[in-house]
């Protein structure tokens, strides 16, 4: 497919939304939703307006159709029927399709995904979930697994009225499994042809690098004045990367990395609430407890219990 070509954009007011500007969610609900793309486009005049999900990825599978552009983090992207998409949690993302474009849509949480992807397949979990356009090739004897883990996702979703728990879960691990083998199996090495041929612009390497030394540092507590030294540049410029590519400040992007994983550790690990306050670099379990309840509004102990009633429950259906 064609490289893409660099946007051209003001600073905007990202919105932040849970699914498809629904009500939020919260973040552990291990949520698998099905639909088809002309559902809410048409809706929209085919026009899905940037802004960002905070605990969901998305998965669509272009399959027919004039096909359209793709706006994923400062980048945007011709989509070619047929071609998968996969914008993770955090991805500043948006849409054009032309009217007779068609091919199913999963929106998902996210962090439910990474517990299993950790328990899969550890060594692919981080490049399963970087974002993705990749060209399909139908002959590819990947590819002939698509259908069919998009299909069972769809019948799953009938059934319940959305996928949620343990299979739902299972399926959309498989099927992003699926679609690292394809990463890896195309033209250009494991990030995909698309990825391969992308020129990116300074920006959005500084912001990707950015990234990277978030997963690597974010229990080390650094300050922004560190990882922007670390980048090479100033903590302003730092700001108004973040604030252009992502639509947060850097500060808000190392806090939100923070309380992702303290959420995975409260609901899904046996650790104390002292032992998940170290692991993220805090030496006060207080100052921890004040530091989470201030961004979620609810203390670590009150979320942990209510992440277990949940998980519970969602064990209990049948």
């Amino acid at each position: 497919m064609p490289a893409p070509r660099p946007a051209t954009r003001t600073t905007p007011v990202i919105p932040r939304v849970a699914l498809y500007g629904d009500e939020a969610l919260p973040a552990d609900v291990d949520l698998v939703h099905f639909e088809r793309i002309p559902v809410r486009s048409s809706r929209h005049n085919w026009e899905i307006e940037p802004h960002v999900h905070d605990a969901m990825l998305q998965v669509l599978f272009i399959e027919s159709g004039s096909g359209g552009e793709a706006f994923i983090d400062g980048r945007r992207w011709a989509l070619v029927p047929p071609c998968l998409v996969l914008v993770p949690a955090h991805s500043v993302h948006g849409f054009h399709y032309a009217p007779d474009t068609d091919g199913p849509v999963i929106t998902a949480a996210q962090r439910p995904l990474e517990n299993l992807l950790d328990a899969l397949a550890p060594q692919l979990r981080r490049a399963a979930l970087q974002p993705l356009v990749l060209t399909v090739d139908r002959a590819s004897r990947h590819a002939e697994a698509l259908t069919p883990l998009f299909d069972a996702i769809a019948r799953e979703t009938r059934v319940t009225g959305q996928a949620t728990g343990a299979l739902g879960m299972s399926l959309l691990a498989a099927l992003v499994l699926q679609i690292a083998r394809l990463r890896g199996a195309a033209p250009g090495g494991a990030r995909g042809a698309s990825e391969a041929r992308d020129l990116r612009s300074r920006k959005a390497q500084h912001v990707e690098r950015f990234r990277g030394l978030l997963d690597a540092h974010f229990r080390e507590r650094w300050a922004v004045d560190r990882y922007a030294q670390q980048l090479g540049v100033s903590a302003g410029q730092l700001g108004r990367l973040c604030r252009e590519q992502l639509g947060v400040s850097p500060l808000d992007a190392i806090n939100a990395r923070v309380l992702h994983e303290a959420q995975r550790g409260l609901v899904y690990s046996t650790l104390s609430i002292k032992q998940v306050a170290a692991e993220l670099g805090f030496d006060d379990e207080a100052y921890f407890g004040r530091f989470f309840k201030k961004h979620l509004g609810l203390t670590p102990t009150a979320f942990r219990a209510r992440g277990r009633r949940r998980l519970a429950g969602a064990a209990a259906r049948p």
